[in-house]
């Protein structure tokens, strides 16, 4: 009831419980252990750093375990010493010396905690890992499950004729499952350019340039050692940084997220309006109200609480792209605050998945109504007509149809009427005059279908 943020108060049940262990304080502390715990595993691995002692299997798994067994409690911790440093990565340093210590098998390491070391080695790849994880772990599965929906939808109403509408005009028919195909189609795409992407991260001190690590080391290839750190993290090591690595394949990512949502948004508005015209019927739930006062309504709630967030995701999404790629000479910390808030950014979209699926799962195609907007859209046909005299050589196809079509009540007799003018092979005129808005559908059920 106290939560600032409606993902953690009123979406509680619906927001992510991955995304928060992920983004969280604790979620933040924990990937800055880990991250450490790899530096320091990598000194110890390096034959030419002889002040590191080599560690045993079980010295090494003794210190992998306090990445594994990390808890909320020591989280805690680690924050009652920040109150103290006023510096979160400091402060992390410091607990884990303690854990060190306690630990006689893994005596003699914790000078060397935080070697060499600027906090954004540490927070970068520690931030990096966190948005691989949530498009790996939670934003990509959301979108599959949503894709498989919508597809399976495409190829159940394949072959259910609908009105286009372009311009909101009455246009070309299409079936149903065709413009569902659409979507699935882009987010296919566009999921694919999220799935591709590889993150990058920094572990070269100060500014960039191993100052203090050559300083200590003249002899060893520290841009070596890092590479393998972050490569056995699951980052690629970018060697060109200033104090913080560049974000630019963050706003990559970002970018990408945001041609997501912006194509889901397209399609919860369109649902939403084939609901309004009666193309989609909405199933009914006991005891859920519509509407507080008008006892008939059901209302396109999900498709409206999806637009909402992915418009907040995306407009939050967009503000980080442009903003975390600039960093004033060799750092500022104003990428700080806002990396903090990734979290419910993905959240609000994460959130907006699961409203299009749980939207789509409660609706069905009313073919009375479908049929009835055909049947009373003959002058659609005008299109086929014009095209057919095209192809015969007739004069002036579009304009005839123009002046016959336009300001006039069309029905499927006038046209049958119009076609028998028209000096055309038999053939040709018996295919018009049967054609229906219905049948006009082109390779619509085939494209659906085949998606």
């Amino acid at each position: 009831m106290t939560a600032l943020s409606p993902v953690d108060g009123r979406y509680y049940k619906t927001t992510s419980t991955r995304l928060r262990q992920l983004f969280s304080e604790f979620g933040l502390i924990h990937h800055r252990l880990e991250v450490e715990i790899a530096w320091l595993l990598a000194l110890s691995d390096h034959p030419g750093i002889p002040e590191v002692p080599t560690l045993s299997d079980a010295a090494r798994k003794r210190l992998q375990s306090l990445v594994a067994e990390f808890s909320p409690e020591q989280a805690q911790q680690v924050k009652d010493i920040e109150k103290e440093t006023n510096h979160d990565v400091k402060a992390l340093e410091y607990f884990l010396r303690e854990k060190l210590k306690e630990d006689e098998k893994l005596a003699g390491l914790e000078g060397f905690i935080h070697f060499a070391c600027t906090s954004w080695d540490v927070n970068h790849p520690a931030y990096a890992l966190m948005l691989d994880r949530a498009r790996t772990e939670v934003v990509l599965p959301a979108l599959e499950s949503l894709e498989q929906k919508i597809q399976g939808m495409a190829h159940e109403y394949a072959d259910i004729p609908m009105l286009s509408r372009t311009h909101g005009q009455p246009a070309s028919p299409t079936t149903v499952g065709k413009e569902l195909a659409v979507t699935v189609a882009r987010l296919q795409r566009q999921s694919g350019s999220l799935r591709d992407m590889r993150f990058l991260g920094k572990m070269n001190g100060a500014v960039g340039n191993y100052n203090a690590h050559l300083a200590a080391y003249p002899e060893i290839d520290w841009n070596e050692i890092s590479g393998k750190v972050l490569n056995a993290l699951g980052l690629d090591s970018n060697p060109y940084t200033t104090q913080v690595e560049p974000y630019d394949q963050f706003a990559e990512f970002f970018h990408a997220l945001i041609r997501v949502n912006n194509l889901l948004t397209d399609f919860a508005r369109d649902v939403w309006q084939y609901i309004s015209l009666g193309y989609f019927r909405q199933k009914t739930k006991a005891g859920e109200v519509g509407s507080s006062t008008m006892p008939h309504k059901v209302n396109p709630i999900d498709f409206e609480n999806a637009e909402g967030n992915l418009g907040l995701a995306c407009a939050e999404l967009n503000y980080y792209a442009n903003k975390l790629p600039i960093s004033r000479l060799q750092r500022d910390l104003s990428d700080s605050t806002v990396l903090r808030n990734m979290g419910t950014t993905l959240a609000c979209g994460n959130n907006a998945y699961l409203a299009l699926e749980r939207g789509l799962g409660k609706l069905d195609v009313d073919p009375q109504r479908v049929e009835g907007d055909l049947e009373a859209c003959p002058e659609v046909l005008a299109e086929a007509i014009q095209t057919v005299m095209k192809r015969y050589g007739l004069p002036d196809p579009y304009e005839q149809l123009k002046a016959f079509t336009r300001g006039r009540e069309i029905t499927q007799e006038s046209l049958a009427e119009f076609i028998a003018g028209l000096d055309l092979p038999d053939e040709a005129k018996q295919r018009l005059v049967a054609m229906t808005p219905r049948d006009y559908i082109g390779a619509a059920a085939e494209l659906a279908r085949q998606v």
